[in-house]
């Protein structure tokens, strides 16, 4: 278990547009995981959700071939200007999750998805912030399309890293992943306070049963899958 400062990976000066999801406690957890893994330079390596491109950027500097893809326009701008900036070249994508790279297989995916449950549908098309977090009733709405399409992402051997929240089903996502013929388990986690999305949730998570009334942190998950 780690606190959310433990073992912090520099992810270098980083800009974002407004609405752009900025570093916080799950995307740190996150580079932890993938400076861990032993990212080299004869690796392909994709960022799915890349938000503004700091995990991307982070396996750009350990040497590796970099694609990173998301559905807001603003957060490919951002990645854009992100890899100007550190002078590191990525290849970034606007589209749905995977969907501009189809055909394609890497060696490590990495991703930092939308998963909080919120009361409604997911937007995609809206220009909230909230289209970087939202992910439905359950939070599952874009965890279980990864699930379902990161394998034929992968090339033997390779690698998942997902980070998210406990609240939207941690075992859903080792079924899932198991399903499709991935080796997978959490091997990192963390606790954090609640942040403000979960806060003004609070009282709709409580009568979902997704948080307990004493409960004030919320636990965050590395999970790792492996192609055979």
């Amino acid at each position: 278990m780690t606190t959310a400062a433990a073992r912090a990976v520099d992810l270098g000066n980083l800009w974002t547009l407004p609405g752009v999801y900025a570093p916080q406690a799950d995307t740190h957890l996150l580079a932890q995981a993938l400076h861990a893994e032993g990212i080299t330079a004869d690796m392909d390596v994709l960022d799915v959700c890349t938000g503004c491109g700091a995990l991307a950027l982070l396996a750009a500097r350990m040497g590796a071939r970099v694609s990173a893809t998301d559905i807001s326009r603003r957060a490919v701008m951002t990645a854009r200007i992100n890899s100007a900036r550190a002078g590191h070249r990525v290849r970034v994508l606007r589209g749905d999750l995977t969907g501009p790279v189809a055909g394609q297989r890497f060696d490590v995916v990495v991703s930092n998805p939308p998963y909080m449950p919120a009361p409604h549908a997911r937007r995609t098309r809206s220009h909230s912030p909230a289209v970087a977090w939202d992910a439905g009733p359950g939070g599952r709405q874009v965890l279980d399309r990864i699930c379902a399409h990161t394998r034929d992402l992968l090339r033997p051997h390779g690698v998942l890293l997902m980070v998210h929240s406990g609240l939207c089903g941690v075992e859903e996502t080792l079924r899932r992943l198991t399903e499709t013929g991935l080796r997978c388990a959490v091997t990192d986690r963390s606790y954090v306070p609640f942040g403000p999305v979960i806060i003004k949730r609070l009282p709709w998570l409580l009568a979902q049963g997704r948080i307990g009334a004493d409960e004030d942190t919320e636990e965050l998950v590395i999970i790792r899958a492996e192609r055979s």
